[in-house]
């Protein structure tokens, strides 16, 4: 077991490395790069201010080839690009993720600024997955074939296959438009500070309700459909038909033997669901309903060409998805015990 976990640890450097590099390469031959793009709001500026002023502002003709020179040592591309690549690992290294380009604060900061929302999606998505998908999925499960099973996968299916954004354009239209049930935006109102402890409770769920339906109907239909052919998968085994010809009640054979077993593919996915939720961002969502978490950090970065914040988000969320990776791989082992990894 510690040959592996070890093995697995140092597998993680190259696959780590790969992956910055592989980002790093494409990023060299992006057109519109941070200079690019700080002598083009230079340039929109300059003659926004020349058109008020009635002249034309030099910035809108051109900009000092000094100053261009000037700019790029600011943002370290007058040194080579492996020196950069190799610089930036040595940053990494030392876990410092870099300062942004255009917001002037460190990387880490942002993350830890955007956190709150990806975590609010995240985590209620999880929960609201795993604590009722799985329960439908055993409940499926023991009535396969009836009506019952029939109506929940036609619901569960129709769900899955609407887009998230889809259903949140719908819900934002029906719920937050016509009947104005919801509010359209935020997570919270904007005299939530005034609020007593109970109404500031009451206004966050009122406001986090579209937007954590939008996002739960995939992986709901997903977990529940994996528990229900889990379970289905273990009822037809030989071990069930012998605990119930012990004389075993459904209920045991059901809590006490089926259930172990059944739950290994749900609880070894577990861990990556957990950690995610409070990674997970998602850009459309988060766009739709005006939230400003890490799908919209990372969207605005790739646009404005931030590689600081595009580099050490990447190299953040690649190296907690390797870790849980490893994490949910071990979970075979405490679930099942006769899993050998030699």
């Amino acid at each position: 077991m510690w040959v592996y976990i070890v093995k697995r640890l140092l597998l993680m450097i190259p696959t780590l490395l790969g992956v910055l590099l592989l980002t790093f390469v494409v990023i060299q031959f992006v057109p519109g790069g941070p200079v690019e793009q700080y002598l083009a709001e230079a340039r929109a500026a300059g003659g926004a201010a020349g058109a008020e002023g009635g002249a034309v502002y030099r910035g809108a003709q051109g900009v000092d080839p000094k100053r261009i020179e000037q700019i790029k040592a600011l943002y370290g591309f007058d040194k080579p690009a492996h020196e950069r690549f190799f610089q930036m690992l040595g940053q990494f290294a030392r876990f410092d993720l870099g300062t942004s380009f255009f917001q002037n604060k460190p990387v880490a900061d942002l993350i830890i600024e955007k956190l709150p929302v990806s975590i609010t999606l995240g985590l209620w998505t999880f929960l609201i997955s795993y604590g009722v998908a799985v329960p439908l999925g055993v409940a499926k499960a023991v009535r396969a074939g009836t009506r019952f099973d029939l109506v929940t996968t036609l619901i569960i299916l129709v769900g899955y296959a609407i887009p998230g954004f889809v259903l949140g354009v719908a819900l934002l239209v029906i719920f937050g438009g016509q009947l104005q049930w919801f509010p359209l935006r935020g997570l919270t109102s904007s005299n939530w500070e005034e609020l007593s402890w109970g109404a500031r409770i009451v206004d966050y769920l009122w406001h986090i309700t579209l937007p954590v339906t939008a996002m739960v109907l995939g992986s709901f239909a997903v977990t529940a459909m994996l528990t229900k052919n889990a379970f289905l998968e273990e009822i037809r085994k030989q071990y069930v038909m012998t605990a119930r010809a012990k004389g075993l009640s459904e209920r045991q054979v059901l809590w006490k033997h089926v259930f172990r077993n059944a739950l290994i593919p749900i609880v070894t996915g577990f861990p990556a669901a957990f950690i995610g939720a409070f990674f997970a961002g998602s850009l459309l969502i988060e766009t739709l309903f005006s939230l400003d978490g890490l799908g919209l950090l990372s969207y605005e970065s790739v646009i404005r060409r931030d590689y600081p914040v595009v580099l050490g988000t990447l190299f953040l969320f690649t190296l907690i998805g390797l870790v849980t990776k490893l994490i949910s791989d071990l979970c075979y082992v405490w679930v099942d015990p006769r899993v050998k990894f030699d």
